[in-house]
């Protein structure tokens, strides 16, 4: 969808019975025009009949992790049991959060459903989120608690190499509190779960609202495991190699191997899948057909929300009614974007912005 044809859908959500005239007047362009951006919000299906009647807005709900992100990153090769001289960063974090935060600055519609305490990280969690245009209205607030936090290490190349969470308090958002948000959940067109969730709530999540889409990010292969019994529910799959071996149990070794593993996963249920595949690039698998896709050269600042990133570009590509492989190029464009940023999220995030950094790696 076009910018023009956001702005004109904004203003007939407020009055849809507005004559085109008033709608032209008010953009300082032809009523020509507008007649024209109108015929083709109709053809898109977004105006739906007479009196400008519109489809319902699409919308995703993020459910997962949140947490504060204390990221330190050293100046020299770390030395094992010493003090390293570097730099220290403390930022909005969590997979569900960073997911959320990615898509609502892509423009998407966004509701993010996490665990926080009543602290101040709490409230600076909140307030991220909705710089970004995130809802965080259906978030549960645990009183007495302290808000999640990740501490990650990182080497002078940006690369991960010792991290530590502290995630205790997800627990608390089990499947009776995700049944006091049945609204919002019901009326959503995909549900993006990471696998921090609970067994509680995973098990809520995918018998009370398999018949959505659920696209899932499974986190690590501790946590990938918890995702076994659903496979059957999930739409798309965002894992990683190792994660990908223990959820499709075939091994993954060379590449050679990846058609068997999307096929075992296909067999159990999974629609789409994306695995990641670090510096050999990303396999795409779909009843449409597969591929491998070479990775890209671009400057990596922070490894940390690439994932993330990805799966805000699929649910993005989901929610604009893409196509697949349309979906996996866009939404490795938001990873290689926010690989580029020196934080987790990279504040010039934007459909415009990964649609021109794909369109100059022509």
């Amino acid at each position: 969808m076009t910018d023009r044809e956001q702005q004109i859908l904004a203003i007939l959500r407020q009055d849809p019975m507005i004559p085109q005239q008033d709608l032209a007047d008010r953009l300082g362009i032809s009523r020509s025009a507008v007649a024209g951006h109108i015929m083709n919000l109709t053809r898109k299906g977004e105006i739906q009949g007479k009196g400008y009647i519109l489809a319902p807005e699409r919308y995703a709900v993020v459910i997962g992790g949140a947490n504060m992100d204390l990221c330190g990153r050293a100046d020299n090769p770390l030395v094992s049991g010493d003090s390293n001289p570097g730099q220290l960063t403390c930022s909005a974090g969590g997979v569900g959060r960073n997911i959320a935060d990615n898509l609502g600055r892509l423009g998407s519609g966004v509701q993010f459903i996490g665990a926080l305490g009543d602290d101040s990280w709490g409230e600076q969690l909140k307030q991220a989120c909705r710089e970004a245009g995130v809802g965080v209205e259906h978030c549960l607030t645990v009183g007495g608690a302290t808000t999640c936090s990740y501490l990650s290490i990182h080497d002078p190349d940006g690369e991960m190499q010792l991290a530590l969470n502290d995630m205790s308090l997800i627990e608390c958002l089990n499947a009776d509190q995700l049944a006091k948000r049945e609204g919002v959940l019901n009326r959503a067109s995909a549900l993006v779960v990471d696998a921090n969730l609970g067994a509680s709530a995973l098990d809520y999540l995918f018998h009370c609202h398999g018949d959505k889409p659920i696209l899932v990010d499974p986190v690590s292969t501790v946590k990938a495991s918890r995702l076994a019994p659903y496979l059957s529910k999930i739409h798309t799959l965002k894992p990683n190699r190792l994660e990908a071996e223990l959820l499709s149990g075939r091994p993954l070794n060379r590449l050679e191997d990846l058609p068997d593993v999307a096929r075992s996963l296909h067999d159990q249920g999974v629609s789409r899948l994306l695995i990641s595949l670090g510096s050999e690039g990303a396999y795409s698998s779909s009843e449409s057909g597969s591929r491998l896709i070479p990775a890209s050269a671009t400057q990596v600042n922070n490894v940390t929300g690439a994932g993330d990133a990805l799966m805000a570009g699929l649910a993005h590509g989901h929610l604009n009614q893409w196509q697949w492989d349309h979906s996996v190029d866009f939404a490795l464009g938001a990873a290689r974007l926010a690989l580029a940023a020196e934080k987790t999220i990279n504040s010039t995030m934007s459909e415009q912005s990964v649609t021109r950094l794909l369109e100059e790696a022509k």
